[in-house]
C-alpha cells in the first residue's frame, strides 16, 4: 500500500475518497484526493494532522491536528449507492477543541495538539467523542440543528426581551425550518489528573468509563466526573534513576469492560482484569513482542 500520510491544509481539504475500484492484482487502492492548490501552499506546523478516528458505523471520520481543531468529515449517501461502491467524505463540522496553554507551576507549555479522538456510541440523534492534548481530555457534543422557534411573546427577534406593559396579545410560538446548522459544544473538561504527557484514551464497552495512560499512569474515569479519576496502574518508582521503561498505549477491550491491556517501551504488552484487584499492578499476561 503505498504511502498516505502528507500534510494538507484543512481550507484545501476538499474530500477523501477511501475505498476505490481494485487495481489488477486484486489490492484495494486507497488515495486522499485534494481539490485545491498543491500540497506545498501554505501548509503550516499547524495544519499538520496528529490523528483520525473514525466513528463506529464509520459514517464519520474526526481528524484532529497540531493547531489543536477537530475536523469531522461526514459519508457522502450518493457515494454509497454508485457502482463501484465509492466512500467518499465531506466536511460535516469543524471546531477548536484545544489552547496552548502554559503551567506556572512547573514553567512548562502545553501544547494545543490534538494527541488522540474517541468516539462514543450514538444513544440519541447527537454524537459525543473525547479529545484530547497532552494535559487535558474533553467531551464534545456535536449536534444538528435545522428547526427554529418563531414567535416568542416576551422576546423580540434579535433575542432582546421586551418591555412586558408594550405585550398587549399573546400567540402561540411555531416551529419553522432552517439552514442546517452543525453545532460542537463542550460537555465535560478532564484536567488536572496526568503529571506526564497523555498518549492515549480508551472508552469502555459500558460506554460510562473511560481510561486515560500517560508515562508512567493509566486513570479511570467516569464520564460524569470531572474532577476525580482513579489511578489503576502506576509504574513510577520511587527512585526516577530506576525507571527502565514507560507506559506507551492503554486499550479496553472491545466487549469485556473489565479488561484492559497496555504497551510499555519495552516492547511488552500486559492484559490486566480489574475483577482480581481495583490497582492492577500485578498483569493476568503478559507478551514480549521481539
Amino acid at each position: 500500500m503505498a504511502e498516505l500520510i502528507r500534510q494538507y491544509s484543512w481550507t484545501r481539504f476538499g474530500s477523501i475518497i477511501n475505498n476505490l475500484p481494485k487495481k489488477g492484482n486484486g489490492e484495494i487502492q486507497w488515495c486522499f484526493s485534494q481539490v485545491k492548490g498543491t500540497s506545498d501552499d501554505d501548509v503550516t506546523e499547524a495544519d499538520i494532522v496528529s490523528c483520525v478516528e473514525f466513528n463506529h458505523n464509520g459514517e464519520l471520520l474526526a481528524t484532529g491536528d497540531k493547531g489543536g481543531r477537530v475536523v469531522i468529515f461526514q459519508r457522502d449517501s450518493e457515494s454509497k449507492q454508485a457502482l463501484p461502491r465509492r466512500g467518499e467524505y465531506s466536511v460535516y463540522s469543524t471546531f477548536q477543541s484545544h489552547e496552548a496553554e502554559f503551567d506556572y507551576l512547573k514553567s512548562l507549555e502545553i501544547e494545543e495538539k490534538i494527541n488522540k479522538i474517541r468516539w462514543l456510541k450514538r444513544k440519541n440523534p447527537s454524537h459525543f467523542l473525547l479529545s484530547t492534548n497532552d494535559k487535558t481530555i474533553k467531551l464534545w457534543k456535536v449536534s444538528e440543528r435545522d428547526k427554529t422557534i418563531d414567535g416568542y411573546n416576551l422576546k423580540d427577534e434579535n433575542g432582546q426581551v421586551k418591555d412586558p406593559s408594550f405585550i398587549t396579545t399573546l400567540h402561540v410560538p411555531v416551529v419553522k425550518p432552517m439552514e442546517l446548522m452543525v453545532e460542537a459544544s463542550p460537555r465535560r473538561i478532564y484536567g488536572n489528573a496526568h503529571s506526564y504527557h497523555i498518549n492515549s484514551i480508551s472508552v469502555n464497552s459500558d460506554q460510562e468509563t473511560y481510561l486515560s495512560a500517560d508515562d508512567l499512569r493509566i486513570n479511570l474515569w467516569h464520564l460524569e466526573i470531572t474532577d476525580q479519576s482513579f489511578n489503576i496502574v502506576d509504574i513510577k518508582p520511587t527512585n526516577m534513576e530506576e525507571l527502565t521503561e514507560v507506559i506507551t498505549s492503554a486499550e479496553f477491550h472491545p466487549s469485556q469492560c473489565h479488561t484492559f491491556v497496555y504497551s510499555s517501551s519495552k516492547g511488552t504488552v500486559r492484559l490486566c482484569d480489574m475483577r482480581s484487584s481495583a490497582l492492577c499492578d500485578h498483569h493476568s499476561k503478559c507478551k514480549h513482542i521481539n
